[in-house]
Order: structure tokens, then sequence, then C-alpha cells
């Protein structure tokens, strides 16, 4: 009797494979580029992906501050930060982030799309965010992705 057998193969930190990838932000909607690239960070097109495991890719945002929103949120969201002092609320619209730190956009959706732990910690620093076209990362020689090839 012929059968086939397969493992089921459990990627752990010696066993993983990572990759170092370009994404190019300019044009593209916010919140959809931030869930792709959770998506890449946290290894889900991989089919060797293992939940607990840091199986993702290392991703490279460039042009960050041409992330695009959808609507009128470039004035009407609300980005809510305290200090820690009394009276130390602050809010800021998309608008202002992009005038000062265009980066932190698509860190903050990143960061909310990412699980809520130790696991989740340690791949939000396997994304890199720059503003503007270049990066210091060439050494890795990272491949350049289309976000609408990847499903």
């Amino acid at each position: 009797m012929d059968t086939l057998s397969f493992k089921t193969v459990s990627a752990n930190k010696a066993t993983v494979n990572k990759e170092w990838l370009v994404i190019d932000a300019s044009g593209l909607v916010l919140g959809r580029l931030a869930s792709t690239v959770a998506r890449i960070l946290r290894g889900k097109h991989k089919t060797n992906y293992t939940p607990h495991v840091d199986c993702g890719d290392y991703v490279i945002v460039i042009n960050a501050e041409k992330v695009a929103l959808t609507g009128d949120k470039m004035k009407d969201k609300e980005y809510v930060r305290h200090s820690g002092y009394p009276g130390g609320q602050s809010i800021q619209t998309p608008k202002e982030i992009l005038v000062k730190y265009p980066e932190r956009l698509v860190e903050h959706a990143v960061k909310g799309m990412l699980p809520k732990n130790r696991l989740g910690r340690s791949i939000y620093k396997n994304l890199k965010v720059v503003v503007g076209p270049n990066h210091k990362f060439e050494a890795q020689k990272p491949k350049c992705i289309d976000l609408n090839t990847i499903k």
C-alpha cells in the first residue's frame, strides 16, 4: 500500500529563513498598506508559518510621506497621546503628523495590527520606515515587491 507521509513542520528560530523586502508606499492607502505589511512581518504569507515564532520577513517601507488616507481622515481623524503628567494630553491630526514625522503614521498603523504581547513587540522591530526613496539597508540586498501581487 503506497501512502504519502506528510510531516507537520513547526518552524523555530533556527529553521526560519528571513528575507528583506522593500515596499513603496507612495499613493497607497494607509490601512491597506499596514494590514499587508503586518501580515508579511508576521510571516502569514509563508508555508511554514508558526503562530508562536517570529518567522516573518524584514520590511522596509519607503516614501512614507506619500501615503494616502481616504475620505476626510486627513483632517478629521485624531491621534491621542498622553505624557503621563496632569494636563499632558495632546491630540494631533494625520495632516499635522505628516508635516513633522511622516514615518509615524505608518509605524502606528502597523503596530496596531500586530499582537499585543512580547512576540508582537519583537516582530515590530523588523519594520523599517523611511521618509523618501533612499534607505540605508542596501547591504541586505532587499527585494522590491508590489503589494498588489501579494494576497
